[in-house]
């Protein structure tokens, strides 16, 4: 790691000792102190004060979110590594959505996250050993979920921006039904369960 270059750092996890335990890990790495938050509020007042380069934040916060953090430290400027005990595939994509450029689990070494943030400081992306499995293992259970003719044309018409009702009358379903198609649609492909992150889905992969 490149401790010489100048690097301001901000830590976000409501847990004490993990703040003071990652505090010191990346002290071993020749980087300076850290800037610390236990909440989402703090985090911002840090960032809204101080030039963010890095942030290594947890997403489960006693008064939030973590990822709700993400487009306010991006948007300044800070690139943002996921530090958290959530390994499921629908928890690392949704990361990666937000903007996130690296994901590392507290289960990971810890030198996986001196790894990640060398990596991330440099402009890379870098998921740890047990993240990348994860969204492998997810992909391999997918394989086979293809979807039918009239889910696709669901995702068709949400992709042109077509609403709920009017999906609905184009097709001569319920709209009733058409949120079921999402439901069925969001677990063959492995998306958060919301019609955001779907439509979203639909304009990249069925805009026509």
């Amino acid at each position: 790691m490149e401790a010489s270059v100048a690097c301001t750092v901000l830590l976000v996890d409501d847990h004490p000792a993990v703040l003071q335990g990652l505090a010191a890990l990346l002290a071993s790495s020749g980087l300076p102190p850290p800037l610390q938050a236990s909440t989402m509020e703090e985090a911002r007042a840090i960032a809204r004060e101080t030039e963010i380069d890095l942030a290594v934040i947890d997403l489960s916060l006693e008064r939030g979110d973590g990822l709700d953090l993400v487009p306010d430290l991006a948007g300044r400027g800070a690139r943002v590594i996921v530090y958290s005990m959530f390994e499921d595939a629908r928890t690392i994509r949704r990361s990666l959505q937000y903007g996130v450029l690296g994901y590392v689990t507290k289960r990971d070494d810890p030198a996986c996250l001196l790894e990640a943030v060398d990596r991330v400081r440099r402009g890379e992306t870098y998921l740890s050993a047990r993240a990348a499995g994860a969204l492998r293992e997810a992909d391999g259970a997918t394989q086979g979920k293809e979807l039918s003719e009239r889910e696709r044309q669901v995702l068709a018409l949400m992709g042109q921006g077509e609403s709920n009702i009017g999906i609905a009358a184009t097709l001569g379903i319920s709209v009733r039904t058409v949120e079921t198609y999402y439901a069925r649609i969001s677990e063959k492909l492995d998306l958060p369960l919301s019609v955001r992150d779907l439509r979203k889905y639909a304009i990249r992969h069925f805009h026509e």
